[in-house]
């Protein structure tokens, strides 16, 4: 068999030919921790494939509706179902949940222990743990604040007194 030029194969389909590869990069087009867009994708924005879903669902939204009222009359639960689900709103429950007072950060471990036991004893979900814990937190940090204001307050008044005193002869030397 006759040897082929250098850089020539043999014409098989049958035989997965050998390609030269082009030289790539160390497969990161950026640094490391940064991306081709800082910023990142602009809160709320939808792409042009969703847009259009969204006015063509618009559009037909009437009609759809009638649709889909008209079969889950007709006796499909399950339609029945999701029609009721859509038309009704999920209310929040209100669960009331004994918790102490919270004046100072000493008061957050028996909130917290009154919130994780309505967990445990099955009152309230972890969802609505974290969102009373989420309230604790800012009930102490309003205090903090609070506190935090009345106590310069009380500074500036004595920085104010100071400034109005006479000087003492003790000041000069």
């Amino acid at each position: 068999m006759p040897s082929e030029p250098p850089g020539k194969l043999a014409v098989n389909p049958l035989i997965k030919q050998r390609r030269e590869r082009k030289p790539r990069g160390s497969g990161r087009p950026f640094q490391k921790g940064q991306s081709g867009n800082p910023a990142g994708r602009p809160a709320g924005s939808r792409s042009a494939a969703t847009r259009l879903a969204e006015a063509m669902l618009a559009d037909a939204a009437p009609e759809i509706t009638r649709t889909t009222l008209q079969r889950a009359y007709a006796g499909s639960d399950s339609l029945l179902k999701a029609a009721f689900q859509k038309v009704t709103p999920a209310r929040p429950r209100t669960v009331a949940v004994p918790l102490p007072e919270i004046a100072t950060v000493a008061d957050l471990v028996p909130a917290l222990a009154a919130v994780t036991r309505a967990v445990a004893d099955g009152e309230i979900t972890p969802y609505e743990a974290g969102e009373l814990a989420r309230l604790i937190e800012t009930t102490v940090r309003v205090g903090e604040l609070a506190d935090f204001d009345r106590r310069l307050a009380a500074l500036e008044r004595l920085v104010e007194d100071a400034k109005q005193e006479p000087p003492t002869e003790f000041d000069h030397a």
